[in-house]
């Protein structure tokens, strides 16, 4: 489907779920949310939701979107202190407090939706990894991924080899053990920062998903790309409430909220990544950008070094109560389900 279509679509869930629904509602959610107001969180997601809830709740509970009320890394707290009811976070901002989260990080070396690994990732995390217990202070509503994350740099190169001794933004998680093995100096740096580093040559480049050619202007500074099949990492998120919301509404709207939440919320945010991939794709291919996909003797030694990480981060969470073996099989026939079931882009046209 064309990205053109698949924005219409989203744009057609919110109007179509919001029709009929009263124009005043009696509880608001307040989302404190993070990246710039035309990241696709902010014009797919919110929206999206908000009207669900509408929909769902007969207009007795709305959604009111708040940006700026504080970093990428403080969303958690900022949710837990009650400063806002509900945002999204992304869990290799606050390193050291979630470990279970890495499962889904893991390069696959095979092509899948954001989508379908959302959904996957949310019948996972509640069979398996929430009992670690990573999120206390928040309720989970929804887990997700973006999508591929791949290598873009200043200069174009062919293999893993070519990368040793530079400098690349790396945002923590699995992605930082990656950078380690392949030799390259890994400089912390929130994906707002890249153009303006790469511009100034603090950075020669970027590990970074496909969305940002466009939407963090990468194409302008890091317009080649080392290309592994499913990614060399992804990343992993969640939208949070604060329990104390429950509160304000009655058991009936919490039972509507939580129904337009957990699968279908994480599969709204996974197309939404899946859309803003294609786009960043698009634009950097308009503007000349270049893909190359990396040697298939890299894909072997990457699977050596995934492996090894896979065991290490195995060790680490089973201290959490985390059975990993068991979690990441689930995980994978959950997403072999995911790529066989109605998308939602298919429920909300059936709608």
């Amino acid at each position: 489907m064309k990205i053109t279509n698949r924005l219409m679509i989203g744009a057609v869930a919110a109007l179509g779920f919001s029709l009929g629904t009263p124009a005043l509602a009696q509880t608001t959610i307040t989302v404190s949310t993070w990246g710039g107001p035309n990241h696709g969180v902010n014009t797919i997601v919110w929206p999206t939701w908000k009207a669900w809830i509408e929909d769902a709740t007969e207009g007795r509970v709305t959604v009111e979107v708040v940006h700026d009320m504080g970093p990428p890394a403080a969303q958690m707290e900022i949710v837990a202190d009650g400063i806002a009811d509900a945002s999204w976070i992304f869990h290799a901002h606050m390193a050291g407090r979630f470990l279970a989260t890495q499962l889904p990080e893991f390069p696959t070396f095979g092509e899948f939706s954001s989508e379908d690994a959302a959904a996957a990732y949310w019948h996972t995390h509640q069979e398996y990894l929430a009992q670690a217990g990573e999120h206390r202070g928040v309720d989970v509503l929804a887990m997700g991924v973006h999508g591929p994350g791949q290598i873009f740099t200043r200069d174009q190169i062919g293999s893993i080899d070519d990368l040793a001794g530079k400098r690349l933004r790396v945002g923590g998680g699995v992605m930082s053990g990656l950078a380690d093995a392949m030799r390259v100096t890994g400089v912390a740096l929130p994906p707002t920062g890249v153009y303006e580093a790469a511009s100034q040559g603090v950075v020669d480049g970027a590990m970074l998903t496909l969305e940002s050619l466009r939407s963090f202007r990468v194409a302008e500074v890091a317009p080649h790309t080392l290309t592994v099949d499913g990614g060399f990492y992804r990343g992993s998120f969640a939208i949070v409430m604060n329990p104390m919301f429950w509160d304000q509404v009655s058991p009936e709207d919490r039972e509507a909220i939580e129904a337009v939440s957990g699968e279908h919320l994480s599969r709204l945010f996974g197309y939404m990544m899946d859309v803003s991939d294609e786009s960043g794709v698009e634009f950097g291919q308009e503007r000349g950008a270049t893909f190359t996909q990396a040697p298939e003797a890299d894909i072997e030694r990457l699977r050596g070094v995934t492996e090894q990480l896979i065991a290490e981060w195995s060790n680490a969470v089973a201290d959490r109560g985390v059975d990993a073996e068991a979690a990441l099989a689930h995980f994978r026939e959950q997403l072999a389900l995911a790529a066989e079931s109605e998308g939602i882009a298919e429920r909300v046209v059936r709608q």
